[in-house]
């Protein structure tokens, strides 16, 4: 259905026909790198509590038609934050005349509370807390902003963005401060938290297809076996000798599989894996050398982030996204992606006593995912939420624990093509390595990905006009 409005960048246009909205051609991976700070509260909840601590965020402002285009906050998840990707975003600001604002989540990069990361000290490490930080930081900005304009009641339309799990945070944002932003576009958002997640595997099994899905279950029942007799040689020829415990081990292979599938880049995994099963060569051999070559090598994985001994480690820095993903993975949200019962990729080794003992082993007892309460709190894929896109790529294994089906006023849109993975709205294919502007021409099928944004233009021109029309009639009043 076409939505039929008077789109807000023509309005724009109309309004200041002198103001001229570049259109910059850019060439870096980052809109901007240069860091500002901002004074966070450490515990919104607590009434006693005044504790704050240094967070980072970044601005970028060429494309700001000043004073009243809207602000585009993109939310940066369970990683160092290192600026503002030169993604679709630039595209999407660039049509907007829109402000880019970007906060680091809290704990990750530069941003902890902390010097040391202990079971404790990350109890203010959540996603509720996530979201009142980008509340606060949202009013802040907009009053610093107002008052280099030297106005005072003035709202800027907000938008929010995000992929994955910051796609979560974006939708639940929307659902909990509707006030605070006109809408927000949910990529590849995980909003359903999941104790055993069995269809994350189902679905690497369908995107590998049944040559490269058959040649990888060979590989792991082949891998299991060789553990079995000879753990230490198997292990080194992964470079993986530093996984001591096989749970360890064979979570890293799983991981090395599904990231091809992800990230768009299929081939990549089972183009030399069919073609070794076809020749009956060693598969084990065809594996490692892949995950050696891409996995460990031009993706960047580290074998160090699957070892509980180094995610044990409590010392804050920014290495340490590991361990503070893996502490909102055991209290919050779990995503436990254990084998199904049949049928599995993964080795069936990877189960749910892996996962609890892995919580146990490194952030101590009693710690443990109350996924119930998270989807009560939020919805789950139920989320009673309005003006808030839903997008997912159609190869992506995390799609299962995203909203895939259309409700009112929340639009849902599979991007489908045989390299389209997660985030592929915003990044384009393959989802790694970086496409500058979120080039999309290396998809296997670029017009669907074009379609999905024409769509995502279209739902954000209508909410942000809808939020100007408020705007202008409070102020009429």
């Amino acid at each position: 259905m076409k939505l039929m409005m008077i789109p807000y960048y023509f309005y724009l246009y109309c309004l200041c026909l002198f103001i001229f909205i570049p259109t910059h051609t850019h060439t870096a991976n980052y809109l901007t790198t240069q860091q500002h700070w901002f004074s966070q509260t450490l515990d919104h909840y607590s009434p006693y509590d005044r504790t704050q601590f240094q967070q980072r965020y970044y601005e970028f402002l060429d494309f700001f038609r000043t004073p009243d285009g809207p602000i585009f906050m993109v939310i940066c998840g369970e990683y160092i934050c290192q600026g503002i990707k030169n993604d679709y975003i630039a595209v999407l600001a660039s049509k907007f005349g829109a402000a880019v604002v970007s906060l680091e989540h809290r704990y990750y990069g530069k941003s902890s509370p902390f010097k040391l990361l202990t079971t404790t000290n990350l109890r203010y490490l959540s996603s509720k807390q996530a979201l009142s930080d980008l509340a606060v930081f949202r009013q802040s900005y907009q009053e610093s902003l107002n008052a280099k304009l030297n106005r005072t009641t003035e709202e800027n339309p907000w938008f929010v963005f995000g992929v994955s799990y910051p796609g979560a945070l974006s939708a639940w944002f929307r659902l909990k401060f509707p006030h605070l932003t006109c809408g927000s576009l949910a990529s590849s958002a995980v909003v359903l938290a999941v104790y055993n997640f069995t269809e994350f595997d189902q679905q690497v099994g369908e995107s590998a297809g049944p040559e490269c899905k058959a040649a990888l279950q060979e590989t792991t029942k082949l891998v299991d076996k060789k553990l079995a007799t000879n753990a230490k040689a198997l292990k080194a020829s992964f470079n993986a000798t530093d996984l001591k415990i096989d749970g360890d081990f064979l979570y890293f292979l799983a991981d090395a599989a599904v990231t091809a599938f992800q990230y768009g880049n299929p081939d990549k995994l089972c183009n030399p894996l069919v073609k070794a099963k076809k020749a009956g060569d060693d598969l084990v051999d065809a594996y490692a050398k892949y995950v050696k070559e891409y996995y460990l090598g031009t993706y960047g994985a580290s074998v160090q982030s699957y070892n509980q001994n180094y995610l044990k480690n409590t010392t804050a820095s920014e290495d340490s996204s590991d361990r503070l993903w893996w502490f909102q993975v055991c209290t919050e949200v779990a995503y436990f992606q254990v084998a199904p019962s049949n049928d599995s990729v993964r080795s069936s080794k990877v189960d749910t006593r892996y996962h609890l003992d892995l919580c146990k082993n490194v952030f101590g007892e009693g710690v443990f995912p109350d996924v119930d309460s998270t989807n009560i709190y939020y919805g789950g894929t139920k989320i009673a939420g309005s003006k808030i896109v839903f997008t997912n790529g159609s190869q992506d294994p995390w799609r299962r624990a995203s909203k895939q089906v259309s409700s009112p006023n929340m639009p849902s849109y599979t991007i489908t093509c045989s390299n389209c993975g997660h985030g592929t709205d915003m990044r384009g294919c393959p989802q790694s390595p970086f496409n500058i502007e979120g080039n999309e021409k290396n998809c296997t099928s670029p017009d669907a990905v074009r379609k999905v944004r024409q769509m995502i233009v279209e739902h954000i021109d209508l909410w942000l006009s809808e939020c100007q029309g408020k705007s202008k009639s409070k102020s009429c009043i």
